[in-house]
């Protein structure tokens, strides 16, 4: 970029930032090459040329953010005659590689602590007093320098936590874990500005900019602000609204987002207004695009069984009205899933050593607010293994959601409560997230909780008890007389009725006469419940050392047209005593019914505009006819624009498919992803990795995974 300096000389003075080569070492080229961005701790080079020989003098000045100061650590000027050490803590410095009279290389060390953000820059020289702008740069987190609080040793990790732009959330109940692909984009040319943007309109930036750009030099306070900003609960141009009811009119419904990018530049383009709609799983999503983007590692968690622990004292109550049936929700609920993310980093801020550096939880979803704010975390992964619930920031609560006892209560008619016995799942189970360099899912459990039933569990949860306030301890409850059981009979698939059956045992001696409510209700993730479906009471004589099987069928003309995506259906039964009316026995089970199949074909030579040709088909399972059917083909880098065909009546058996001829125009692993929306089956997803090779290659060969 050139500039007129307005010195006396009039001198004319150029700076070549070279940001091809810069980029490139800086693994930030994946962003652009047309603009400066660095990360900090890692020299970079600059060549400055001028008209008049005096580059004896040079000096270099950096500013970001108004009223940019020296002492805040978001100003610095350095020279090549007298290095400036600046109070702060944060001085850049310059070296002088090589130079004639008329230009110089120079070096430039950006200190590994600095501010991350846009910067502009100054350049003086020789005798002259006047500094001349000459551009600006973008300071980001540097993984790759073990100075930086972010710094992640291992190249694989860097790859998949920073770099990749793909991933994997994780749905569904534990017991069937359905995957989705994310495209979290992070290197899309805009979404770095976004990001800035982001920060720039958080309420603690509004209120105080020069003390919000000086703390931007810590992953900490940035992830803070983050988790706060991408939800909209407090009237903070927050990214995304959150809605969990069942219509969605006004916005998009949250299962049918698939990319970050979608959702930030709709953010970007209407004002920063809030985009409609979310759940647990776009926030996270969203937020890790963003870390990723700023430099901080991140990967994206699901925690199935998750406590809503709103009471913050470690137990969960769960009420059931006389027939079984949940009632409207409770405060405290377990959620089938919750999706978070955790970002890595150090923690000096909570001890002198490193006990509690790594993965920190931070959480988008407005559940609780902290410190007055919809916002969660960091909290150390460390500390809820350990149940240190008093470190900063939100121990708690976290720990509460993968750690809470549940306790369920038969609440009735007269609005009397009585303990159940039962053996329900417990909290926090199958914690989930994508593995490094694979499509695998990784599970981490053992990160967050020692084995269930150790000493070590044991003495963590006492720990958290002791260090928690006002938690109420509870006494275990009698191992109950009466088991029950409900089992599936075959895979549940979405379309037909399912069926299963309740088997009952009794280890006491004598006869046990029970009174049964079963019931089926569609309930949303969060456990709340969106519709009854099917009810039956009966009374049974259950003979000891017996089973006792009942066989449950739920129509698909009753459940069908009430499921909608991300729920699932719990039948719950409670056995009353006749005899002794306060032995009350519960048992639950969670039933997600598989969608039927999506086919989606590749072929062709998978090399740079190669011809390849696609097929998705469909094929209606049903006995009735499906209506307002598409099928829609989308994959960047493949496909120029999203391919569609529509159906408005695809009849019972009939199949329904969409071809598609491309040729790819971006090397590199890809992936096609396919859609199906009906009225009655909802965005069931298939996708085919293609991995994509220049043309210059002449092996074609190397195909495609699932």
């Amino acid at each position: 970029s050139m500039t007129n300096s307005n010195n006396t000389q009039q001198d004319l003075m150029k700076l070549d930032l070279q940001c091809k080569k810069n980029n490139t070492e800086h693994h930030t080229h994946e962003i652009t090459t047309e603009r400066l961005i660095v990360r900090r701790g890692k020299p970079f080079r600059l060549t400055l040329s001028v008209e008049h020989p005096h580059l004896d003098h040079i000096e270099l000045t950096v500013e970001t953010g108004p009223d940019a100061s020296e002492e805040k650590g978001t100003r610095s000027s350095f020279g090549n005659k007298h290095p400036q050490v600046n109070n702060s803590g944060k001085s850049w410095s310059l070296q002088v590689l090589d130079s004639t009279p008329l230009t110089a290389t120079l070096s430039v060390l950006c200190p590994s602590n600095a501010s991350i953000g846009l910067y502009s820059l100054f350049v003086k020289t020789g005798s002259s007093d006047v500094a001349a702008r000459v551009g600006t740069l973008t300071v980001l987190f540097n993984p790759w320098c073990d100075e930086d609080w972010v710094f992640l040793a291992n190249d694989a990790e860097r790859q998949e936590y920073v770099m990749n732009e793909q991933g994997i959330v994780y749905k569904g109940v534990n017991e069937y874990v359905t995957s989705e692909a994310w495209d979290f984009g992070q290197f899309e040319d805009d979404i770095l500005d976004i990001c800035l943007k982001l920060l720039d309109l958080n309420p603690k930036c509004v209120k105080n900019p020069q003390e919000d750009y000086s703390a931007r030099c810590n992953p900490i306070y940035i992830s803070r602000v983050i988790s706060a900003m991408i939800n909209s609960d407090d009237d903070d141009k927050g990214v995304i609204v959150g809605k969990w009811e069942s219509t969605f009119i006004g916005g998009v419904e949250p299962s049918h987002w698939t990319s970050s990018v979608d959702i930030l530049r709709r953010w970007m383009k209407y004002d920063c207004y809030p985009v409609k709609f979310g759940q647990c799983w776009v926030f996270a999503a969203v937020m890790c695009t963003v870390l990723r983007c700023l430099g901080i590692p991140c990967r994206v968690i699901t925690n199935y069984q998750s406590a809503h622990d709103t009471e913050l004292n470690l137990i969960i109550d769960e009420y059931y009205g006389d027939y079984g049936v949940t009632p409207k929700q409770s405060l405290d609920t377990v959620w089938n899933y919750h999706v978070w993310v955790e970002g890595w980093m150090r923690r000096p801020d909570l001890t002198e050593d490193s006990f509690y550096d790594g993965w920190q939880v931070l959480d988008p979803t407005p559940q609780e607010k902290s410190t007055d704010v919809y916002c969660c975390g960091p909290a150390p992964v460390t500390a809820i293994r350990e149940g240190h619930t008093d470190i900063k920031y939100d121990l708690q609560f976290v720990f509460g959601e993968v750690n809470a006892d549940k306790v369920s209560w038969l609440v009735m008619a007269n609005g009397s409560k009585k303990r159940i016995q039962s053996n329900t799942k417990a909290v926090g189970q199958s914690i989930s997230t994508k593995a490094v360099g694979s499509n695998k899912r990784q599970d981490i459990t053992e990160n967050y909780k020692y084995t269930e039933g150790s000493e070590k569990e044991r003495v963590a949860y006492e720990e958290a008890v002791k260090r928690a306030n006002d938690v109420r301890m509870i006494e275990a409850p009698p191992r109950p007389k009466v088991e029950m059981k409900i089992s599936l009979d075959g895979k549940p698939l979405n379309g037909v009725d399912i069926q299963a059956h309740l088997t009952l045992t009794t280890d006491s001696p004598k006869t046990q006469e029970l009174t049964l409510r079963m019931n089926a209700q569609i309930m949303r993730y969060t456990n709340s419940p969106e519709a009854g479906v099917w009810s039956d009471t009966r009374d049974i004589q259950l003979q000891p050392k017996k089973e006792h099987v009942i066989p449950i069928l739920i129509p698909f003309a009753t459940y069908g047209p009430k499921l909608l995506n991300n729920n699932c259906i719990k039948v719950s039964v409670i056995a009353t005593d006749k005899k002794d009316s306060k032995d009350v026995y519960l048992v639950e089970k969670d039933i997600v019914p598989h969608s039927p199949p999506l086919h989606l074909v590749v072929s062709g030579t998978p090399l740079l505009n190669g011809e390849m040709t696609a097929e998705v088909t469909f094929e209606n399972p049903l006995s009735a006819s499906l209506n307002n059917c598409s099928i829609t083909l989308t994959g960047s880098g493949l496909l120029r624009q999203t391919e569609e065909i529509k159906i408005a009546e695809l009849g019972p058996g009939q199949k329904a498919t969409l071809k598609v001829q491309f040729r790819p125009n971006r090397a590199g692993p890809k992936k096609l992803v396919a859609c199906f929306d009906s009225s009655t089956f909802k965005d069931i997803r298939n996708r085919v990795d293609v991995n994509v090779r220049p043309s210059s290659s002449r092996l074609g060969y190397l195909a495609f995974g699932k």
